[in-house]
């Protein structure tokens, strides 16, 4: 086989439409283990193959990129750098996407590279090429150069090369190309500061995370709700939230959200300053959020009882998260009869609302019924069921009702409930105490696609897994579940056909 690839090589060399030679080529390559390949390319160079690609006919380029790809990624990474790094520098500046990708790529894999890596270090015009092509209008190219300087930045070097050398003002001057392309050079230092305090300090010492944090602020509110997605990103980790809490960025969007009603166009931002305050409140604790910047929590409150379903739909989410967490079921709780009136609003809204805000409203109520085995104390257990039964007269029955809806997001929605309070004893209770819930349960035929059988299937498990399900539901019941558990999601009872004589 490597025979027939060097009379390729030769042919491909000295005819004037390879397009042929490259197909055969191409299928050669592929037929090849790449253990195989990479002992055969370690003597051989490919630079026709590249010369190819200066090239007008898209075919012919696009065959040597798929060559290119499989032959390259067979070497490793010094062995690319060492032999190829010219050739890939003026890929990054051809005409063709693909072959931009390609060689992208590639750099992406010579950064990550400890050996191979002093190679790039020490090419200012390839890295100042990298950063050009964030500018880049097809957004899979700038994608690939972000995800290559992200890899850079992994090692102290790359760190110093990117933002203590001359790469940083080509950072800042790409930058001011538009906002759009501002915004992917923020996500690229958001990133890297979320990699470890370290790289946060270098971002933050270079001016571009406070560049980010004023934007917060500025005039152009669709700016400012984008800045605060990318804010939110960096509370993700531990050292972002201290870096955010020593700007003062905490209070600024508390500050945000009371002032928000005074703004004509407060609807385009609020929902990321709520969410902030939700993924904070998740990552630190929930009673010191709502305790240190009560305006959050009142705001929730009153977007789950708005007529904006764009409201109404991150109210639904960030209560969902907030009551995923046992402390977050606390703090609700202590709301009292705000928190009832906003539970009372949620299930009418899952009974009767648009059907994205149903399947919202039957999310947030799963997440906030849930309790593991561990948390089931006999105060989280009356909690749990006084919500539940705050839901309807026959909350059993409404969200069976539900789970009948010819939506399968619906059906599966509803099913998740159930199955947030199949591990609870009062659940279980509810459950046998309602006519005909376990032949609904152990009902194969409703609810048919794989994301029907596979809601079906977690709320049998959750059943069967309960140390108190085989007393609650009956020694029968339980049987019967643990024989669905064993037969799995899909099981197909075989119905058999009996013939009989004379029959039409």
């Amino acid at each position: 086989m490597a025979a027939s690839i060097e009379s390729l090589l030769e042919e491909i060399s000295g005819v004037e439409d390879p397009i042929e030679e490259l197909q055969c080529l191409k299928t050669a390559l592929l037929s090849i283990p790449v253990s195989a390949l990479r002992d055969f390319i370690s003597g051989h160079r490919f630079d026709v193959i590249f010369s190819l690609l200066n090239s007008n006919e898209r075919e012919q380029v696009e065959l040597c990129v798929d060559i290119l790809e499989r032959i390259l990624m067979a070497c490793s990474p010094l062995h690319v750098a060492q032999n190829y790094r010219a050739r890939l520098q003026a890929g990054l500046t051809h005409p063709n996407n693909t072959v931009k990708i390609l060689a992208l790529t590639q750099v992406g894999r010579m950064v990550e590279h400890p050996d191979a890596v002093t190679e790039i270090l020490d090419n200012d015009d390839i890295l100042q090429t990298v950063i050009h092509s964030i500018a880049e209008e097809n957004m899979t190219v700038a994608k690939q150069a972000i995800q290559s300087l992200s890899k850079l930045s992994h090692s102290k070097p790359g760190l110093d090369k990117l933002f203590k050398s001359d790469l940083l003002k080509a950072l800042k001057d790409v930058m001011a190309t538009s906002d759009v392309i501002r915004y992917r050079i923020y996500e690229l230092v958001v990133g890297i500061s979320s990699m470890s305090p370290i790289s946060l300090g270098y971002c933050a010492n270079s001016g571009l995370l406070s560049q980010l944090l004023e934007e917060l602020t500025g005039d152009d509110v669709l700016i400012r709700a984008t800045s605060i997605e990318m804010v939110t990103t960096v509370a993700h980790t531990q050292h972002g939230r201290q870096y955010l809490a020593q700007q003062g960025i905490m209070d600024k969007i508390s500050n945000m959200i009371k002032g928000a009603e005074t703004d004509p166009f407060f609807s385009l931002y609020l929902p990321g300053l709520v969410k902030f305050f939700g993924n904070l409140a998740i990552m630190d604790s929930p009673q010191q959020v709502c305790e240190s910047y009560p305006v959050f929590q009142n705001k929730v409150f009153e977007m789950a009882m708005d007529a904006d379903p764009v409201m109404v739909g991150v109210a639904l989410d960030t209560l969902g998260l907030l009551g995923s967490t046992v402390e977050g079921k606390q703090v609700l709780q202590k709301t009292g009869d705000r928190f009832n009136a906003v539970l009372v609003r949620i299930s009418q809204l899952a009974s009767a609302g648009a059907t994205e805000l149903r399947v919202r409203s039957l999310e947030a109520i799963s997440q906030l019924l849930t309790l593991q085995p561990e948390q089931q104390t006999e105060d989280l257990l009356a909690l749990s069921e006084s919500w539940f039964r705050l839901l309807s007269k026959q909350p059993v029955d409404m969200i069976r009702t539900i789970s009948t809806q010819p939506f399968p997001e619906l059906h599966c929605g509803a099913l998740r409930v159930f199955t947030a309070i199949g591990t609870q004893p009062w659940g279980q209770k509810l459950m046998i105490g309602s006519p005909g819930f376990m032949e609904f349960i152990l009902d194969r035929s409703s609810g048919q696609s794989k994301e029907a059988k596979d809601a079906k299937f977690e709320l049998v498990g959750s059943l069967v897994s309960s140390s108190t399900a085989a007393d609650i539901l009956g020694t029968q019941n339980y049987i019967s579940l643990k024989a669905y558990l064993k037969e799995g999601p899909y099981y197909v009872s075989a119905v058999a056909a009996v013939g009989t004589e004379g029959a039409d």
